[in-house]
């Protein structure tokens, strides 16, 4: 079923012959479970990471900012996403903490009261590097500061 509007797509959930069917639309945002798995699952990694449990070599000394945590609608896969703090080798990071996803998963499920502890990739995140981005290409056109559209008067 297509909305008035033609910008998405509906899809029942449920029983369509029930009272109660609400449509839903597809490729909408996570749901709230999943932004508070997500959450907490973020928490319990950035507690394990902090402790310095892991005994890989490339992990030990590293420090890693995990900035979000993406679940998939059905919580059994995780996308981790993190950033080396200081401008480390994120390629070595990432491919090290992949290594790692078992172990992490197995301390996420001791901290996280789950029915199935999801499985975890790690990813970088960009949305630092495409914030700088943005940044720069506004001050080279002088519309960083508040109010300036760039014009003169």
């Amino acid at each position: 079923m297509i909305c008035p509007a033609g910008l998405a797509t509906l899809r029942y959930v449920g029983n369509v012959e029930d009272a109660g069917v609400k449509p839903r639309i597809v490729g909408q945002g996570a749901s709230q479970r999943q932004l508070r798995v997500g959450e907490e699952i973020r928490h319990a990694l950035a507690s394990v990471l902090v402790r310095d449990e892991l005994r890989d070599p490339d992990l030990i000394g590293c420090s890693v900012t995990v900035t979000e945590v993406r679940p998939t609608p059905d919580l059994r896969q995780a996308t981790v996403f993190v950033v080396p703090f200081g401008g480390g080798d994120a390629e070595s990071l990432l491919v090290a903490l992949n290594r790692a996803a078992s172990f992490l998963q197995h301390r996420v499920g001791q901290m996280v009261r789950l029915k199935f502890v999801p499985r975890l990739s790690f990813r970088l995140d960009g949305t630092f590097d495409n914030a700088e981005r943005i940044r720069s290409l506004l001050d080279k056109t002088g519309m960083n500061q508040r109010g300036d559209t760039g014009a003169d008067e």
